[in-house]
């Protein structure tokens, strides 16, 4: 029976889906890997001379300078709207080196303590691999944004070991209006091949926490913490926004990328949990919730971080460091919760569960930062064990926050995306 050209371009769309994406998943994996283990060797050694903190995120940005000048010839890292720019336009795509800008320069700007995370440096990398594959095999030349949304899908899927936030990231965020057939079968087909990776490679969770249940008292509670949330991420946004700006308009590079780094590394010798991703500070802080009375001093510290992560995290992107919302977003909204909880909690004894309003507030902050709530649902419900317990409180918390970020300020999150 001969084959059609139509069944043909199919096939080579569905194999080349499966190679882009296995690729994607040992380059989220090594980076993801690799960060953690010299992340945590840094901080730790740091400790016995914590005045190391203030030059670290100077070492981590100022490699990233010369890297970016000497090595990839001066052409800088743009983020997300780099894969914006290659999907609407013919023209535009993603050259080859961003594999090794996005995951060298994300590498450095983490284990140095820049206050962002390597999600975004991983998005912008696989999804280079993506048109790399677009570009070489002639019987996808058609199909560039089903390859790139394969290859984010399958990079979103290792990091939060979530396949299903891979696939609706692809989908809410890297397709958006460009969502078709084609579109969604290559992202299943990064689903299918980072479930059976996963499996394989049995992640730990970001979170050593595991969900034992939720009771319906806690909603109002809840709405209260989503609301906040909402306006804790149009904060971020504009922060985020105002400082890259700034730092943008600085034309001498030694001291846009010291002064920054410089106030990044200050913010971490006071507020050691803002180091790098800062997910080894909420593990901490979570864990001492449970076993600490309450006091105007720790409730003075969560707010603080609270409002200094967001801060910091935009310091370091300004500076010149890799990242985006995913880690900061997280960080700083589920410290929300864990400070919103323990206050209902002293004040109206309402026996609210710490962790469950640590979980609703990061992936609350999430959805409405980048508009994407069933990816920021799915995220939520992975981040922990036993996650799917309270799918309903996370999913309320994720369109509450969003449509609510959305109403006070529409073109927030566009702005950040680069519309």
């Amino acid at each position: 029976m001969k084959i059609t050209t139509s069944k043909t371009q199919i096939i080579g769309l569905v194999v080349s889906s499966i190679v882009v994406s296995i690729i994607s998943v040992i380059l989220a994996d090594s980076l993801k890997s690799l960060t953690e283990h010299a992340e945590t060797f840094i901080f730790n050694q740091s400790k016995k001379l914590p005045i190391l903190y203030i030059i670290l995120p100077s070492i981590g940005i100022t490699a990233i300078y010369f890297l970016r000048k000497y090595v990839f010839r001066g052409k800088p890292n743009k983020g997300i709207k780099e894969i914006y720019q290659a999907i609407d336009t013919k023209k535009n795509t993603l050259p080859a080196f961003k594999v090794p800008s996005h995951y060298l320069n994300g590498f450095l700007t983490v284990i140095f303590g820049g206050s962002t995370g390597i999600e975004v440096s991983t998005v912008v990398a696989t999804a280079a691999v993506g048109t790399m594959a677009q570009r070489n095999i002639t019987l996808v030349k058609a199909y560039k944004t089903e390859l790139i949304c394969a290859a984010v899908a399958a990079g979103i899927a290792t990091i939060f070991a979530s396949p299903i936030a891979g696939f609706f990231f692809a989908i809410e965020v890297i397709a958006r209006k460009n969502i078709s057939k084609t579109t969604l079968l290559s992202a299943g087909c990064a689903v299918l091949v980072s479930w059976l990776s996963l499996m394989r490679l049995n992640p730990e969770r970001i979170l050593n926490f595991t969900v034992e249940g939720w009771s319906a008292h806690a909603i109002p509670y809840l709405i209260i913490l989503s609301l906040a949330c909402s306006f804790l991420a149009i904060y971020f946004t504009k922060t985020v926004i105002y400082i890259k700006k700034f730092f943008g308009n600085i034309s001498n590079n030694f001291l846009r990328v010291n002064s920054g780094a410089l106030l990044v590394g200050i913010a971490i010798l006071v507020f050691p949990q803002l180091y790098g991703d800062s997910y080894h500070g909420l593990n901490d802080l979570l864990f001492n919730s449970h076993n600490q009375i309450f006091s105007i001093q720790l409730t003075l510290v969560l707010f603080a971080l609270v409002f200094l992560k967001p801060l910091v995290a935009a310091l370091t992107l300004g500076a010149g460091g890799d990242g985006g919302v995913f880690a900061p977003s997280i960080v700083a909204g589920a410290i929300l919760g864990i400070a919103i909880a323990l206050l209902f909690n002293y004040f109206f004894d309402a026996n609210l569960v710490v962790l469950n309003f640590a979980i609703v507030g990061g992936v609350a902050v999430l959805s409405a930062a980048i508009d994407a709530p069933l990816t920021s649902i799915f995220l939520g419900c992975n981040l922990v064990t036993g996650g799917y317990i309270i799918f309903i409180p996370i999913a309320l918390g994720c369109f509450i926050a969003k449509y609510t970020a959305k109403y006070f300020c529409d073109y927030t999150v566009y702005s950040y995306k680069g519309k």
